[in-house]
């Protein structure tokens, strides 16, 4: 099992069954690795980079990414409940970090006043998850449980939501211009203009 040290650079490794959990990492430099079955629980990973990196089946609730930067990354099959991604590194000239996340569990996390275009979950759980103030333009957010998922002045631009569901947004707080909505769930954005629909 290769070990992950404090101000190294790992490129084209494969981590399985890696348990980190509650520890934390430095400045550490992440490039075309893959993590599969770890256990990242609790951690803390402070001025650390991913770049082109996968996580499949992995644990990393409660993961600090205190000003961590993402590049291409994709989550797969993870749980990532109560993150708080307001934490990492955004830069400001880049609108879209290239991250993908099927399959996950990312209840109680927060994205609020982040700019991610582009950003893509599919058939994820959102629940209580903060969206508002954030930039989620062009956005694909199918098949994903919404329940009890915060938009306030939230940039839905063009966004594809199909088939997400257990969502309440306001058309008024919020930019939805362009942005796909299954049909039933469309009929629940009216309820925030106070329509009334009738046989």
């Amino acid at each position: 099992m290769t070990l992950i040290k404090n101000n190294e650079e790992y490129y084209d490794q494969q981590f399985d069954k890696h348990t980190f959990k509650g520890e934390t990492l430095l400045e550490t430099v992440f490039e075309e690795c893959e993590f599969t079955d770890c256990d990242f629980s609790d951690a803390v990973f402070r001025r650390c980079r991913f770049v082109d990196c996968s996580f499949v089946s992995c644990n990393l609730s409660l993961v600090l990414f205190s000003l961590t930067q993402f590049l291409n990354i994709e989550f797969r099959q993870s749980k990532l409940v109560g993150v708080d991604w307001t934490k990492a590194d955004w830069p400001t000239y880049r609108a879209d970090p290239e991250m993908r996340f099927i399959e996950c569990i990312l209840n109680g996390s927060s994205f609020y006043g982040l700019t991610l275009q582009e950003i893509k979950f599919d058939q994820c759980q959102l629940v209580d998850v903060d969206f508002r103030e954030a930039d989620l333009s062009q956005a694909k957010m199918t098949d994903c449980d919404l329940n009890e998922a915060q938009f306030m002045r939230t940039n839905l631009t063009g966004a594809d939501l199909t088939d997400s569901h257990s969502f309440t947004m306001s058309v008024l707080d919020n930019q939805l211009k362009g942005a796909q909505f299954s049909r039933l769930e469309a009929l629940n954005l009216l309820e925030s203009l106070g329509v009334k629909l009738v046989d």
